[in-house]
């Protein structure tokens, strides 16, 4: 029998982020920001900047990838590590999905832009 829903369609990912938001995001408010104060005085250029930095002391050794979510992440998922759960097709907003499903498990993408902010992800499974 046919299944109407294509191997890509029923794939799913699980992935952790860190968000940090910035003046063009579409919310400017977060579990530490609750104001937006800081959220609205951050460039996208300067929340890049901050995720690259993360990203490095991820990649070097020097911290942890849930431990620097739990710390810097503006997302919600910030208290569990970044981790997103898992989630499949057309669940987030297209260039996170993109994004996550290129990568292979285990791997760290580089900065991502979202209308949410600016994310650095990690597939893991």
């Amino acid at each position: 029998m046919a299944s109407s829903a294509t191997a890509t369609e029923t794939e799913t990912v699980r992935a952790s982020h860190i968000l940090i938001k910035h003046e063009g995001s579409r919310r400017k408010a977060s579990w530490k920001d609750p104001d937006g104060r800081v959220i609205s005085a951050t460039t996208r250029a300067d929340a890049a900047a901050r995720l690259a930095d993360l990203r490095d002391q991820i990649l070097s050794g020097r911290a942890n990838f849930a431990d620097l979510a739990a710390r810097h992440s503006d997302c919600s998922s910030a208290r569990r590590g970044g981790d997103l759960g898992t989630f499949g097709r057309r669940q987030m907003q297209k260039p996170f999905e993109d994004a996550t499903f290129a990568l292979k498990v285990g791997e760290m993408s580089d900065t991502v832009d979202t209308d949410s902010g600016v994310h650095i992800i990690l597939r893991t499974a």
